[in-house]
């Protein structure tokens, strides 16, 4: 069937303002949202909110930002010690209580607090407060991993990226956060971007005053980093879905500054001082402020330091999630003198190091479950440059992506080949949405190129990040011309949308992989007229569904919407 790139008519999510209403219990307001860090900080002992992460099947990372006095700003490192106490329970009125425990924090880690309570349940929901200095938390939900030798649970997982605060409001964590069927939500990267407010601001103009970043200039020290962070907990909608649901994060280059490698970055000056500790101070403040277990969690071969991880879920299915800008070779340009740069296929230039994909290809060439997920950052599919004048043919779009790192791409599919798991790569990073066959020799074209197909990607939308649509001065028609281009030019892509924001749902059977795209819209009347980035009433509606079935390696549809799960974790 043929694939669709025109603007749909989107059905709106249920539920209503109702229950939106409720899931805004405890977290700050959209007044406050949009004021200052220092606002966020007066709003309490825990103004940022609470988050849970890389779940297990017996144990969860809980996380929580206090601020013991109101002066003990993000980034100011000030403020006395905290005792914290924490709390894991079966119930929502903590009833009955199974974990509990005691934290310390103070300003040498910004006063974030991170705790593993394990000794949980398989497949299991629990809640989670944390107390301290007179106060408690909002209450969060999470849930273990249906993780269970011998049972096969349902299993589905939100997947985002590029969430830039001035780029609009985060309407699609909303939408996230009023879910009730997610096991988990995978970020890919991008959950911050480093721009100031003047020149470099990134995002629609008629959000100046209203979702402006702090500090206001591009972040470059660790109180920058911590203050942005800060700035980010402060929405009401990613506190929501940080509070609904665990989260498996992953960076990009976003989080440190833009198209970062190994020694640098293309958004790096030298008057911004040593990129080496540029780079130290943005993992620190990743690390403090994130719900993301300390590195080497699941120690494994690597250099520097270690931040990918697997995960299990049962005998359904494996995630690996990747991270591949720490080690990266410095990008190239993807032509020289008129032809294609040969130093694309460089066996010496890596994306991620070498050790680290033999930990990916391995896992991926060992495995016996049906399905293998990769949580990965840039397109992994080939993808070429539409011909046109002037442009050397066979020329790749983007040397930044897996094809600027050819031999690590082929090594990778060969490793999909060669072993009997179904792989499944979900991705960020491009601003639209995706779904694509991966063959083996990708410089071939038409029905052969995907008859050679090895496994599948889904690329998620950006949640406010400007997309083909912005990119193109705003033109739908010429967004639709676009991704038809790139559609004709590379075949394997079975599915491209270059207008919408949003997420992604993929869900997983034995038999089948099935990715569904959620967009934001403008409510009311205002349809597609307006920018739903700038819409603090927008909602979020379902788009459309792409599937792969267990042993085809390759993508079919569109299909029908994803309904109710085949069963639902011990406690929910």
């Amino acid at each position: 069937m043929s694939t669709t790139t025109h603007v749909s008519r989107r059905t709106v999510l249920q539920g209503g303002a109702a229950g939106l209403a409720a899931l805004a219990l405890g977290a700050l307001t959209p007044e406050q949202a949009r004021a200052t860090v220092e606002d966020g900080a007066r709003a309490g002992v825990f103004g940022f909110g609470v988050a849970s992460g890389d779940p297990t099947a017996t144990s969860l990372l809980l996380w929580t930002r206090v601020t013991p006095v109101p002066g003990a700003v993000p980034g100011s490192g000030t403020g006395p010690g905290s005792r914290v106490d924490w709390e894991v329970a079966a119930d929502a009125g903590f009833r009955r209580v199974v974990r509990r425990g005691t934290a310390r924090t103070d300003a040498s880690r910004d006063h974030t607090v991170k705790v593993v309570a394990d000794g949980l349940t398989p497949y299991t929901r629990y809640w989670y407060r944390f107390r301290t200095r007179g106060a408690t938390s909002p209450v969060g939900r999470t849930q273990t991993s249906p993780d269970e030798p011998g049972r096969t649970h349902a299993l589905r997982l939100a997947f985002v990226s590029c969430s830039n605060y001035t780029g609009g409001y985060f309407t699609a964590y909303r939408g996230i956060a009023a879910r009730d069927d997610l096991d988990a939500v995978l970020h890919l990267g991008d959950y911050l971007y480093e721009y100031g407010n003047a020149e470099d601001r990134y995002g629609p103009d008629s959000l100046a005053g209203t979702r402006d970043h702090q500090p206001p200039t591009e972040m470059v020290t660790l109180a920058d980093y911590r203050l942005r962070h800060a700035l980010y907990k402060t929405d009401p909608d990613l506190q929501a879905a940080h509070r609904q649901h665990p989260w498996i994060t992953i960076f990009d280059d976003h989080e440190v500054t833009n198209d970062t490698y190994a020694t640098g970055a293309e958004n790096h000056q030298p008057q911004e001082g040593d990129f080496f500790v540029r780079r130290a101070a943005a993992y620190q403040a990743y690390l403090e402020w994130m719900p993301i277990r300390e590195p080497g969690w699941q120690p494994a071969p690597h250099r520097g330091t270690q931040f990918f991880r697997r995960f299990s879920f049962g005998d359904l299915a494996d995630l690996s999630v990747v991270e591949t800008r720490q080690n990266r070779s410095q990008q190239v340009p993807t032509t020289v003198g008129g032809q294609v740069n040969p130093a694309l296929a460089d066996p010496a230039r890596h994306l991620p190091e070498p050790e680290q994909l033999r930990w990916l290809t391995d896992g991926i060439r060992r495995s016996r479950k049906p399905w293998h997920l990769v949580g990965n950052q840039t397109v992994f599919a080939r993808l070429f440059a539409v011909p046109r004048a002037g442009v050397v043919g066979g020329q790749v779009f983007n040397a930044d992506q897996w094809d600027g790192y050819q031999a690590d791409q082929a090594t990778l599919l060969q490793a999909m080949a060669a072993g009997s798991t179904h792989p499944v790569v979900l991705t960020g990073d491009i601003h639209s949405s995706w779904a694509n066959d991966l063959p083996l020799a990708p410089d071939a074209v038409g029905y052969l190129a995907r008859r050679s197909s090895v496994g599948v990607e889904f690329v998620c939308p950006s949640v406010t990040s400007d997309g083909f649509k912005e990119s193109l001065g705003g033109s739908a028609a010429a967004a639709v011309a676009a991704t038809t281009a790139f559609q004709t030019t590379n075949p394997w892509i079975r599915y491209l949308e270059g207008i919408g924001h949003g997420f992604a749902v993929v869900d997983v059977t034995r038999e089948r992989v099935q990715t569904d795209f959620w967009f934001i819209r403008s409510g009311g009347d205002k349809g597609l007229a307006v920018d739903p980035r700038t819409d603090p009433a927008a909602v979020v509606g379902f788009e459309s569904a792409w599937q792969s079935v267990q042993g085809s390696r390759q993508v079919s549809g569109p299909v029908g919407q994803l309904g109710p799960r085949s069963d639902r974790p011990r406690g929910a």
